[in-house]
This record gives structure tokens, C-alpha cells and sequence, in this order.
């Protein structure tokens, strides 16, 4: 045992065994017993419609029924593309049911992003959102799937919202609009839910069996297919209801506002409450007004979200004067949580805001802050129960680093995948005897709390030296007007790579790059100190709010290039006007030599003119005194000269 797991084990809180009892069934197992325990307990709360887990149970099981008619089953995959809602959560576990293997995408991709995906896993139904609906019409024929079932998630709504969208006036259309389009061409939801419900043993999968499918893309790779079975969404909801210290069966409320298609809304936010007897709030948006209006009805009790998500909430509820008291556990992933943001939930409601750490392929939760006043903000925490982690030398994953030193994040576990859909190369990458590679470099600090330090792939090496972006970026959100900033490497003309940064500015500010870089490098050794700073109006992120790094560096690739032809541009103009000002001094010079040559010229004649005067003169002076008989005087200017 290395002193790493030690610290490990000293810092889980006593409440938390280090290994648990894990489920021997499948999802569809706990999803039978929960519905039967809990079947009078609201599961589903969407605008105030109360979903309970009786109901859940026959619309899941209805629409089973005509999933298995359409095809639906063992091998068979189905894919699922609707905000958050009723639907949604009917047509996960509905899959499942029938045997199928869920397929989760996000309803606002565009069809050259879905065509590949869908060539991939070769979902022949399609459930999804009917705004998305024509999306998937649309679609090539090779991989458009032959069912396609529209969702409209007005009829989810309570009565009295659904009238009110009816009302012939200006805003009730505009809110239809965003909610729903007709999509004339697609299978109605409706008609799912009108066929006799299929029997519960009914092609019961194993669990072993893949129960859901995610797609994540690397930096630049087309997305890859991630298998989750039964087994590992299972273990990682115990193993988060386990690390919740407290948590109520039956009791709780969790606010269900991160999206479903992501594996953090998915695993964390539905499978984990639904397996305890929770109510979900279910959110189709994350919009801070939204998600307050559920806390006027019921408070949330636990709340799933990233940063900036928290953050819009606590502010608007203090701005609306809305009470979010009670939320009691904050579990924040995706990003770095600032101390600030902690001090700011925490005040607000009470409760605790601890940041945790994982990975789609990982279902997703690896490690976590203790649920209690121990937790360390700027930290992802300790290894969940069960979860092996060591920190390997990214180079040769064999050797572990000395401690206290940062490495990459190996993970064993029984909520990690075992490999890539149809990439073999790509599986065998990810994995290092057994143990996979997360791409993640963390270091422990004295109490072996991790920190992440950056992903290998975003690291920027510059003359030599490894740079790692969140260092830089931390650095800069530390400066006076900058709200947030990301960076990057770029490779210069040169061919090597160099540091560049992409700012976001408080509103209303505004800096001088050159004295950011100055301050910077009060902070920073030299080769960190971004090369090149530039302003954009804001950072691109993914549904979950993280930052993506290869559209930053798209943006600062073209802002370089422009800043380039700019400096061409004023290059060009000041060599044209440089060569206009020594030709218009070299006209000046030749002018003047000529004007001084011609005024030399006259003098000479004038003086010349005046010299044969006065001998003219002096010479008729000269005959008139001879013919008078003077004597000729010594000296004789004109001045002397009388007339004679």
C-alpha cells in the first residue's frame, strides 16, 4: 500500500465505506423495485405536472411494448434526441425494457455532425424532440433511421400551461414556437403510449449488456462511441448515493437541470435519484428563471450542475429575491470550481458545494470531495469506493511517480467502460494493463487530495517546456477586468508552438495586452507568458458549460491571421508613405540645389554687373582728370566719387 492510498483512506469520511454492495441485476431490475417501493412518491415534476412512480412505471412499460414491435431488443440500439422532460425519462427506461441499448445525443446537433454518429451505431428507431424532428428526416437514407417518433413537450405541461400556449396572442405563439414544431412526417409520442404494456419478463437484459451509448470527440478524431453496460451506471449510482453522507430514500429532491444526453445529467441526476425514491425536477433548459420557479414549488434538496450554472442561480435568486435555502449538497464537475462561487452557494443555501471528477468513460464519477466541511475547493478530491487510481508518467504509464508529483490519472473501477465502439486502435490507446488512461494530469497535495493540472493533449510545449493551460488561465482570471480566459497552443511561422490566450473581460472594462503580459510575468517564468493575447466576446462551451478547446483555438487561429494581415496592411502603407517622403525630400533636394545654383548664378551676375560698373566708372573718372591735369588719388571706391 503507497502512502498515496493511505491518505486516501484517512480522508474518507467514517460514514462512507471503502467497498460497497453493488446491484446484481440490471437498471431495469432497480427500476422495477424502485417503481414498486416507491410507487404513491412522486418521481417526475415538469412545470408543476407530477409524475409518480406507479405512472412512470406503465408509460415505461406501454411504450416498451411498441419499441419491441417497431424492432426493439437485444443488439438493437435506439436513439434518443430531446431536451429534459417526461418523454425523455419514459423513453430511456422504455429501451431498456424492450432490451435495446439507449443511444443519448444532443437535439440541437446539426446533421453533419450526427451522420457519422449515426453510421456508427445504426439506431433504427429514433425518439426525439419534434423540433428536432425534420433534423432527422433530413438525414441521408443509408443511416436515417426507418422509425422516427416525435416528442412535443407541451402535452408534458400542466393543463393550465397548455392552455395558456393555446391563447391566439403574440407570446403565447412565440413560446410554442420555442417549445414545439410541428413534424407531420414523424410517429406521434401519442401513439406510443395507446398499446397494452409488455410483460415484465419480457427480454430482460443482463447486466452486462450495453444499456447506453455516449459519443465524445477528442481534439481533433471523429466522436467515439462509449459503452456503458448495466453494471457500470449501477455501481456509480451506488457509489454517488454512498458518498451523499445523509441521503433519505424517499425523501429527497433533486434538481435535474444538466442535460440527460450528457453522461453527468444521465447518471447523476435521474438513474442515481430514481433508484432511491427521489423526486426530479426536471428542467428543458438550464435557465436560472426556470430552474427558480422549481424551487417555489419544492426545494431541491440536491443539486447537480457545473460553475456557471451555480453561480447564475445564486445570483439571480438573491437579484429575484428568491429563497434557495435547503439545497443541501451542491455537486459541481466538468470545470475547476472557484472558492469564491463555494462561499457564495454555500451562503446562500446553507448546504455544502464540493467539486467532483470524471469521465464518460467512467460513467462518469472517479473521485469526489468528502460531502462535509473537510472538502477542498480547487481540489477534485479522493477516489470514490472501489475506484483504483495511481499516477503514472504520461510517457511510460508503467511508472508511477514519486509522490507529490503530478501525473496522469490512471482509473480501475466497476463503473469504467471496457472500450471504444468499433475502435479497436483507439481502445487499445486508452488502456494500459488494465487500467485506463484518462488523458488527465493530477498532483495530490499533503492530504492526497488530487488536483487537476491539465489534459496531456492540451498541455502546450514552448521552447522545450511543458506549459499547462489551466495554470495560465488561472493566473489571468486573477487580473483586474478579466472575467475569463482560455488557452492554447498555437504552432507560429517558425513551426514551433507558442502560448496564446483568449480573454473575456468583465463588462464595462477594458486593458492594455502589452501591460497584462507585464503582470503576467510578475506570476508566471517566461515561457509560460502567453506570446499573444486577444479579446473575444466570449468563451465557446458545451452544453455542460466546458470550454472547447478546439473551436478557442479556430477563433484565435483567425484573430491571428487578421491581426497578420492588419500588420501587413499598416506594414505596406508606412513603406509606401516612407518611399513617398524620400522621393518628395529627394524632389526637395534638387529643388532647393537648383534654386540655390540659380540664386548663386544671379549674385555672380550682379556682383559682375556692379564690378564693370564701377571700373566703367573709374575709368571716366580717370580720363577727366588727365585731360584737367590731376593727380590720380591713392585709393577710389564709389562711395568717394563726386560728380565732375
Amino acid at each position: 500500500m503507497s502512502t498515496l492510498q493511505e491518505l486516501w483512506i484517512a480522508a474518507t469520511p467514517p460514514q462512507v465505506p471503502r467497498h460497497l454492495e453493488y446491484p446484481t441485476g440490471s437498471l431495469v431490475d432497480e427500476f422495477d423495485r424502485a417503481t414498486a417501493e416507491f410507487a404513491d412518491l412522486p418521481a417526475l415534476d415538469f412545470f408543476g405536472a407530477r409524475t409518480s412512480y406507479a405512472e412512470l412505471r406503465e408509460a415505461v412499460y406501454t411504450v416498451a411494448g411498441n419499441l419491441a414491435e417497431m424492432g426493439v431488443g437485444p443488439g438493437r440500439q435506439v436513439a434518443l434526441l430531446m431536451p429534459n422532460c417526461p418523454q425523455h425519462v419514459i423513453a430511456f427506461y422504455a429501451v431498456l425494457v424492450a432490451g435495446g441499448t439507449v443511444v443519448e445525443h444532443n437535439p440541437l446537433s446539426t446533421i453533419a455532425e450526427l451522420t457519422p454518429m449515426f453510421a456508427d451505431h445504426q439506431a433504427d428507431v429514433a425518439i426525439v424532440w419534434d423540433s428536432a424532428a425534420p433534423l432527422l428526416l433530413n438525414m441521408p437514407a443509408a443511416v436515417r433511421p426507418s422509425h422516427i417518433i416525435a416528442v412535443t413537450m407541451i402535452d408534458a405541461m400542466p393543463l393550465g400551461k397548455r392552455l395558456l400556449l393555446r391563447l391566439p396572442i403574440k407570446k403565447a405563439r412565440e413560446s410554442r414556437a420555442l417549445l414545439s414544431t410541428p413534424a407531420p412526417r414523424a410517429i406521434p409520442w401519442s401513439r406510443l403510449l395507446r398499446h397494452a404494456p409488455l410483460p415484465p419478463a419480457a427480454n430482460r437484459p443482463d447486466p452486462d449488456d450495453d444499456a447506453l451509448i455516449l459519443y465524445t470527440s477528442g481534439t481533433t478524431a471523429l466522436p467515439k462511441g462509449v459503452p456503458l453496460t448495466h453494471r457500470n451506471l449501477n455501481a456509480n449510482s451506488v457509489q454517488g448515493a454512498t458518498w451523499v453522507i445523509g441521503l433519505q430514500p424517499g425523501k429527497e429532491v433533486f434538481l435535474t437541470c444538466l442535460p440527460l444526453f450528457h453522461v453527468f445529467g444521465c447518471s447523476l441526476a435521474m438513474n442515481l435519484p430514481l433508484q432511491y425514491g427521489a423526486m426530479l425536477h426536471l428542467v428543458p433548459k438550464p435557465e436560472a428563471g426556470l430552474i427558480l420557479d422549481t424551487f417555489t414549488r419544492k426545494v431541491s434538496t440536491i443539486v447537480i450542475a457545473v460553475p456557471p450554472l451555480f453561480e447564475r442561480i445564486a445570483d439571480a435568486a438573491a437579484e429575484r429575491g428568491v429563497s434557495i435555502r435547503g439545497a443541501r449538497v451542491g455537486i459541481s464537475g466538468a470545470m475547476p470550481l472557484p472558492a469564491s462561487l463555494i462561499d457564495k452557494w454555500e451562503a446562500a443555501t446553507g448546504g455544502l458545494l464540493i467539486e467532483g471528477y470524471g469521465l464518460s468513460e467512467c460513467s462518469p464519477i472517479l473521485a469526489g470531495n468528502p460531502v462535509t466541511k473537510a472538502r477542498k475547493p480547487g481540489h477534485i478530491g479522493i477516489p470514490f469506493p472501489d475506484t483504483e487510481i495511481r499516477l503514472s508518467d504520461p510517457d511510460d504509464p508503467s511508472r508511477e511517480v514519486p509522490q507529490g508529483e503530478p501525473g496522469e490519472i490512471l482509473a480501475k473501477g466497476p463503473q469504467v467502460f471496457s472500450g471504444y465502439r468499433n475502435r479497436p486502435e483507439e481502445t487499445a490507446a486508452a488502456f494500459w494493463d488494465g487500467w485506463f488512461r484518462t488523458g488527465d494530469i493530477a498532483e495530490p497535495d499533503e492530504d492526497g487530495f488530487l488536483r487537476i493540472v491539465d489534459r496531456i493533449k492540451e498541455v502546450v510545449i514552448t521552447g522545450g517546456f511543458n506549459v499547462y493551460p489551466s495554470e495560465v488561465e488561472e493566473a489571468l482570471r486573477g487580473l483586474e477586468g478579466v472575467r475569463d480566459a482560455a488557452v492554447v497552443g498555437l504552432v507560429n511561422e517558425l513551426g514551433a508552438e507558442e502560448v496564446v490566450a483568449a480573454l473575456v473581460l468583465h463588462e464595462g472594462h477594458t486593458v492594455d495586452l502589452e501591460q497584462v503580459r507585464e503582470r503576467i510575468r510578475e506570476r508566471l517564468t517566461a515561457y509560460k507568458v502567453p506570446r499573444k493575447l486577444f479579446v473575444v466576446p466570449e468563451l465557446p462551451r458545451n452544453p455542460m458549460g466546458k470550454v472547447l478547446r478546439r473551436e478557442v483555438r479556430d477563433v484565435l487561429l483567425k484573430l491571428r491571421a487578421d491581426a497578420g494581415e492588419l500588420a501587413d496592411r499598416v506594414r505596406t502603407d508606412a513603406e509606401i508613405l516612407a518611399d513617398k517622403v524620400r522621393l518628395d525630400s529627394a524632389d526637395l533636394v534638387d529643388k532647393v540645389r537648383s534654386d540655390a545654383g540659380a540664386l548663386a548664378d544671379r549674385v555672380r551676375g550682379d556682383a559682375g554687373a556692379l564690378a564693370d560698373r564701377v571700373r566703367t566708372e573709374r575709368e571716366q573718372r580717370a580720363l577727366r582728370r588727365e585731360g584737367a591735369g590731376e593727380a590720380e588719388p591713392d585709393e577710389v571706391t564709389p562711395d568717394d566719387t563726386t560728380p565732375g
